[in-house]
């Protein structure tokens, strides 16, 4: 349960802890408009720069940010080399010079035959990975050795594309680090009241608001529960001599057969349970309801908001006036 963040709130006293979850649901939807306004990688490393000091000084784990990119490790490795395979304009920094032949396909079998003999026994699999990878990429980079060579070839890095590449880099991740900021620091039912706050005047189109905000915030709620249950069932089913990591493609089926009927099972108990709790509390679908805490905004709210409004105005002015 760890290795996930979202939805998953972390008790604390921090600044951002004191902040009106409506304002915090706003700021949220405000900087990532900025980040995708933003269109050079001078004001993109700026930016990423705030983002640093806000995730630090609200005395957070950095940690936590690191575990919820984990799963989108691979995605943010993947896009980075190909925007730097694939965009080459601007000026050339470097090329590095490879070749393969019998020699250096000898190494790469060596180290493929080391991975699946060892990934099993170490926990960071996508880190692990990535250093397999390297290492490949360096044997074909490094490795001089003339004994059937096939064939030489080059990859080169252009200005633009590493250009490029950071840029996306540091989107994806302030992207998922607001989002992770909010989840982290807001309760799922100050979640639902900031939502439910915002979307009021969609109530005059006769949109059910209320229902909505609170699929939304059960939704964040169960997302680290049933991760942990997920867990569970996969531990029971390795005690049992089910292996997910080493198996053929039919008897991986059968294995991802016997984790989604399970989890389907406990799914259902849960939303039960989950509707007899709001029943026996009175929650009544669509009814008026009304709040325990009167929700406020209080001057740090209004400094955060207008500080917020003075960056959104630096974005706008840099993307469009410069």
């Amino acid at each position: 349960m760890n290795n996930i963040t979202i939805g998953q709130y972390v008790p604390g006293n921090s600044w951002i802890y004191k902040m009106d979850p409506r304002l915090k649901v706003i700021l949220t939807i405000l900087f990532i408009v900025m980040i995708f306004l933003i269109s050079s990688l001078k004001f993109m490393g700026i930016a990423f720069g705030v983002f640093l000091f806000l995730f630090i000084s609200t005395r957070v784990s950095i940690i936590r940010l690191v575990r919820g990119l984990k799963p989108l490790l691979f995605l943010l490795i993947f896009t980075f080399i190909l925007q730097l395979i694939y965009n080459r304009e601007g000026k050339l920094i470097y090329t590095f010079s490879m070749q393969i032949g019998l020699f250096q396909l000898f190494i790469m079998l060596g180290i493929l035959i080391f991975y699946f003999l060892t990934k099993k026994y170490v926990r960071l699999n996508i880190i692990y990975t990535l250093l397999m990878l390297i290492s490949i990429f360096l044997v074909l980079w490094l490795s001089r050795f003339d004994l059937c060579m096939w064939k030489n070839f080059t990859f080169e890095i252009y200005e633009s594309g590493l250009s490029n590449a950071s840029f996306v880099f540091l989107r994806i991740i302030m992207m998922i680090g607001f989002t992770t900021l909010l989840t982290i620091s807001t309760m799922s039912t100050d979640i639902n009241n900031g939502l439910e706050w915002l979307l009021a005047p969609l109530k005059l189109i006769k949109i059910p608001v209320s229902i909505f905000s609170m699929t939304i915030s059960l939704t964040l709620r169960f997302i680290p529960t049933l991760y942990e249950e997920s867990r569970k069932i996969m531990n029971a089913q390795a005690s049992r001599g089910v292996d997910f990591s080493e198996a053929r493609l039919h008897n991986k089926i059968t294995q991802i057969i016997s984790l989604l009927i399970p989890m389907f099972v406990i799914s259902f108990r849960r939303a039960e349970d989950l509707s007899n709790a709001m029943e026996a509390r009175g929650y009544v679908i669509g009814a008026k309801r009304t709040k325990l805490d009167e929700l406020r905004f209080r001057f740090l709210d209004y400094f955060c908001f207008i500080v917020s409004l003075g960056f959104l105005g630096l974005v706008i002015w840099s993307r469009f006036l410069v």
